[in-house]
């Protein structure tokens, strides 16, 4: 199967789908669109929203718009921490200029642990509107949890939003009002939603994981839903993968395979899905544990997989390559971080197919610091001769790495000792947040230079979003059970 050369970002901003819309704040971007034949409407509205997790659906997490903070003035940047009705252990999304209770909103809306959805006024903090799903009493302050970011719907009417009951809620962006629910699982105190939403074609793609401990009996899936109707289309289940639709996690003779990566489902500009896998057992046949795989867009078929040649050890040892989701770096190349401590770089054209695929990296490097990969590194092409250069920056508890690639292989360009979450990129500027100790480290990322701390407390998952002159980020950790919890919102002027 022939693939085609991913374009780092999918070639296109936020929960994009169709045409390409208003980069013209970027005319590195604007050249790509021109180059490959797209089309570039005019929509500053959507211009200056953040939609989803990882700003596009390849999650590059590397904005093409332009954000109204610099080096200049990022350390003057006025804060206002919001106490929210929950702890978000995850990412917020944005939409600017929203119609929200009859007016309209710069908003902000965010999911907690234990299933509220909220929306707030970026420039005032205010609550605008509360979702609290049905079963909120029985979960708050228990282990069952979600750490899924919301995306919002490309027509900036709706949202789609989780819950610890294993249920993806349609929600209006105007008042909060649930549309419709669907269920995902069958057995929601084992199977957890760890990872973002997606949408693509129509359709909202949710993956499945399980909870700390690993207790038995769960399978990682990914489901696909009617975003129109909220109906569950198909389920590609990742142990007993001949099997279609939502099934019992005991009638299943293997466990586990979490997708948990915090990027979740990566789309390509095709709407293929790319997801990684946790530990559990590895046939190449219908077990598919430690493992990366590319769907069809409605995940009804595999088009590529790859397992590394000691997956039994990794099973065993509980070290899952699908501790982070799989990186599109074009060209055909993917990046594969894992709990092992490595970060394996793989070819498309290698993986292509049903046929088992295991072993063949092209490439290994250690992670930032030699410890385990739990984020999402960004991916981003610096501006330059021939169409710029490919960086990858990649976090972990102990550094920060910021790659190039080169000649088809991965180089170094710096580290530090600076931990971190999920790396964005935006208006020039890495961001970096610090969980153990808080603070939000903001570099330069050609060079690695600091350019200041912003400060702020520790978290765990979360990673901030840079869009329309704020930078916003949650703090707060899920395993410490909270209901309550804060959110930092930065901007060039405070109201």
């Amino acid at each position: 199967m022939a693939h085609k050369a991913v374009l780092p970002g999918g070639g296109a901003p936020a929960w994009h789908t169709g045409p390409m819309r208003n980069l013209a704040g970027s005319s590195l971007a604007l050249a790509l669109a021109l180059s490959l034949g797209l089309g570039v409407t005019a929509s500053a509205q959507a211009a200056r929203d953040w939609a989803q997790f990882g700003w596009d659906n390849a999650r590059t997490s590397a904005s093409t718009a332009p954000t109204g903070i610099s080096a200049t003035n990022v350390a003057k940047l006025a804060r206002r921490q919001v106490t929210l009705d929950g702890t978000v252990d995850a990412t917020a999304i944005y939409l600017h200029g929203a119609r929200v209770k009859g007016a309209s909103h710069d908003t902000i809306f965010v999911t907690t642990t234990y299933g509220k959805t909220i929306a707030l006024d970026a420039n005032s903090g205010a609550v605008l509107w509360t979702f609290t799903p049905a079963g909120y009493d029985g979960w708050a302050g228990t282990r069952q949890i979600t750490n899924t970011t919301p995306i919002a719907d490309p027509d900036r009417a709706y949202l789609y939003a989780a819950s610890p009951d294993g249920k993806i809620h349609k929600l209006a962006v105007s008042d909060g009002h649930e549309v419709w629910s669907t269920a995902v699982t069958l057995l929601p105190l084992k199977e957890k939603m760890d990872s973002p939403l997606s949408l693509s074609h129509g359709h909202v793609i949710a993956v499945t994981a399980g909870y700390i401990g690993d207790y038995p009996p769960y399978q990682g899936h990914v489901a696909i839903l009617d975003a129109a109707s909220g109906q569950l289309l198909h389920v590609w289940n990742s142990l007993c993968s001949d099997r279609t639709g939502l099934i019992e996690p005991s009638s299943c003779p293997a466990s586990d395979s979490a997708i948990w990566g915090r990027a979740g489902a990566v789309l390509d500009r095709a709407g293929n899905i790319f997801i990684a896998t946790g530990n559990a057992p590895w046939d190449g046949k219908t077990n598919w544990g430690d493992a990366v795989i590319e769907l069809n867009p409605d995940a009804t078929r595999m088009l590529a997989n790859f397992t590394p040649a000691n997956t039994d050890m990794l099973n065993r040892r509980d070290l899952d390559i699908g501790s982070t989701s799989p990186v599109l770096l074009g060209g055909g190349l993917i990046a594969q971080g894992g709990k092992d401590r490595i970060i394996r770089l793989l070819s498309l054209q290698a993986m292509a197919g049903t046929a088992p695929h295991m072993d063949h990296e092209l490439q290994t490097v250690p992670t930032p610091s030699g410890q385990m990969l739990f984020t999402a590194p960004a991916v981003w092409r610096s501006p330059g001769a021939n169409g710029g250069t490919t960086w990858m920056f990649a976090a972990d508890n102990g550094g920060t790495e910021a790659f190039t690639l080169e000649g088809g292989k991965l180089v170094s360009k710096w580290k530090n000792a600076n931990g971190g979450t999920s790396p964005v990129v935006a208006g020039g500027l890495l961001y970096v947040y610090n969980p153990r100790e808080g603070g939000l480290n903001v570099y330069d990322p050609t060079t690695g230079a600091a350019v200041t701390t912003l400060a702020c407390g520790p978290g765990h998952w979360n990673s901030p979003i840079v869009v329309d002159g704020k930078i916003i980020l949650p703090e707060g950790n899920a395993n410490r059970r909270q209901t309550s919890g804060v959110l930092d919102i930065w901007s060039v002027s405070k109201p």
